[in-house]
């Protein structure tokens, strides 16, 4: 089966609802409409070869469960699944009757904590993330291993680059020993010192090495001067520049030229949802309910429009998540969902849409 078949005919679907933004009642003219639903394998591939847990589309805009793979996800508390159960009427297109048997209430339990306000925290985390690299972007040219060498001279250091300039050498024609006892400390030596039967290995190999090169020097000859390596800074540098140019090459440049032009430096629109997760994970510990559509769009509104500072919606955020905590502590949610209750309602859900298989 493929979701193609799924998403234009009935005979194996159960559930077909318009979900994300328009579902949340917090989109714009220029959002996407998004689909999930739940179906069911036919009797003969659930039971045979073919086992299919979820199909969906190249953009992932349309997606559908599988019955077990739904209620699994359920009785996980997963948030995106929970909001599939509890869509509100107007974006539900199709719910075959079998699926009044499956309630959001059935499943909803402490869990919730984390899977809504947890991940929301992750969220948070991220922007901060992307925070930092909107506020400190990273040249183009990633920097080697001669920009973190600093030689020792009168009591402090000088870099390495700027002290060979002074004497007029180049990289390539030094050679290093290493200082035994001291991390990252090498002896300084030059071509001129050893003349042409010795070859020295330079600096370094070229702009893809992890550290400096090392040579063989005469023990009678004495070193020009001592280097210093910064090997942790240089991996730190080498690591943040894949991630950041990793997160421009994979950005969305509309999103991202949008929080640009109105002076945010974080994705306005996944701390939307972010505050939208805590909202929710509040209610559900003090309602016991799953508000899809909702009554705080302007607040979530403003905040996808760029009107909130960056450091008060993390402040807000975890004041929020303090609060969260304190709901769950003293809500009669049980602590997870009952297991034996959900497979049952599985079990007799496929005996009833198979009986005339």
């Amino acid at each position: 089966m493929n979701w193609k078949t799924i998403h234009e005919e009935e005979q194996f679907l159960l559930l077909k609802c318009i979900s994300g933004s328009r579902a949340y009642g917090l989109h714009t003219p220029l959002s996407d409409t998004d689909y999930k639903g739940v179906f069911l394998l036919p009797k003969k591939a659930y039971f045979g070869f073919e086992q299919q847990e979820q199909v969906n589309n190249e953009t992932n805009d349309i997606v559908y469960y599988e019955l077990k793979r739904f209620v699994d996800l359920l009785v996980k508390n997963n948030p995106n699944i929970l909001e599939l159960l509890a869509t509100p009427n107007h974006c539900v297109l199709y719910k075959h009757p079998l699926m009044d048997e499956l309630k959001p209430e059935y499943f909803l339990s402490k869990l919730c904590r984390q899977t809504f306000a947890g991940y929301a925290q992750s969220q948070i985390k991220k922007a901060r993330g992307l925070n930092k690299k909107i506020t400190n972007p990273i040249e183009i040219t990633r920097k080697s291993i001669p920009d973190f060498c600093y030689v020792l001279h009168d009591l402090g250091v000088i870099p390495l680059n700027e002290w060979a300039n002074e004497k007029g050498f180049l990289l390539h024609e030094f050679g290093l020993v290493k200082i035994p006892h001291m991390r990252d400390l090498y002896g300084l030596f030059h071509q001129s010192q050893v003349g042409s039967t010795i070859s020295l290995s330079g600096v370094f190999s070229g702009i893809d090495a992890n550290d400096v090169s090392l040579s063989s020097i005469p023990k009678e000859i004495e070193p020009l001067g001592y280097m210093s390596f910064n090997k942790d800074a240089y991996s730190i540098h080498c690591k943040e520049y894949a991630q950041y140019w990793e997160w421009v090459d994979k950005r969305n440049e509309v999103r991202y030229n949008s929080n640009i032009s109105n002076g945010k430096n974080y994705d306005t629109k996944n701390m939307m949802h972010t505050f939208r997760l805590l909202n929710m994970a509040a209610e559900i510990a003090k309602e016991g309910v799953v508000h899809v559509l909702r009554e705080d769009r302007d607040f979530l509104l403003d905040i996808r429009a760029g009107n909130f500072e960056y450091d008060y919606l993390v402040e807000l955020a975890s004041e929020k998540t303090l609060m969260i905590d304190e709901l769950y502590e003293k809500s009669d949610l049980p602590d997870l969902p009952n297991l034996s209750k959900a497979e049952e309602l599985l079990v007799s859900l496929r005996d009833q849409f198979y009986v005339n298989q």
